[in-house]
C-alpha cells in the first residue's frame, strides 16, 4: 500500500518465541492460545498465506488485519481484509493496522507487524521529493508564515526560531 509508513516488524520476536518452544523452555499450550474471536476473524476476514504453521506444520497460516484509530470510532478493533484497508486509507486521515498470523488448526498466533495507513501519509510525499528538492527547507518557512530570511545565516538556530515567530 502506498501510504503505509512507520512499519514495525516483529519477526525477531517471533523467532525468539519459536526458539523457546523448540528448546522446550516454553510449552506449546502457552503460545497456541488463539481466542475464538481471533479464529473467527481469521476464518471470515483473514488472508491465507503460503507459509506453514511453525508449530503443527499441517496448515498454512492466515493473516488477520486489525484496525485502530480515533477516526474509526466504533469500527476500531475490527478485522478487515486488504481491499477494505485500501479504501479506508484513502478515506481516513490516519489509522493503525496490526497484522496477526493465526493457525486455525493448532491456535498458534503471533503479531507479525504494525503500520500506519491513511491520507496523512500521502500529504507527506510532495512533488519536491520526486525531483530531489529539500522538503525541510520548504517546510521551515511555512510554519511562521514567511520564508526564512537569508540574513539569519550566522544566527544560532534558537534565536532564528524566536525571530520567525514574532
Amino acid at each position: 500500500m502506498r501510504s503505509q509508513r512507520q512499519v514495525v516488524d516483529y519477526s525477531l520476536q517471533r523467532r525468539s518465541v519459536l526458539r523457546e518452544v523448540m528448546s522446550g523452555r516454553v510449552g506449546t499450550y502457552e503460545v497456541c492460545d488463539a481466542s475464538p474471536y481471533l479464529k473467527n476473524a481469521a476464518r471470515f476476514h483473514g488472508e491465507p498465506t503460503e507459509q506453514r504453521c511453525p508449530i503443527c506444520r499441517q496448515e498454512n497460516l492466515t493473516h488477520v488485519h486489525y484496525i485502530y484509530g480515533d477516526e474509526l470510532k466504533q469500527s476500531a478493533g475490527q478485522a478487515r481484509n486488504r481491499a477494505e484497508l485500501s479504501v479506508l486509507a484513502m478515506t481516513l486521515r490516519e489509522f493503525q493496522v496490526y497484522v496477526v498470523e493465526v493457525c486455525r488448526l493448532c491456535n498458534w498466533n503471533h503479531l507479525v507487524e504494525q503500520f500506519l495507513l491513511g491520507r496523512a501519509g500521502l500529504a507527506a510525499v510532495g512533488p519536491e521529493d520526486e525531483v530531489g528538492g529539500d522538503r525541510l527547507a520548504a517546510s521551515a518557512g511555512g510554519r511562521g508564515g514567511a520564508a526564512p530570511s537569508t540574513t539569519n545565516v550566522g544566527v544560532p538556530m534558537s534565536k532564528r526560531r524566536r525571530e520567525t515567530h514574532r
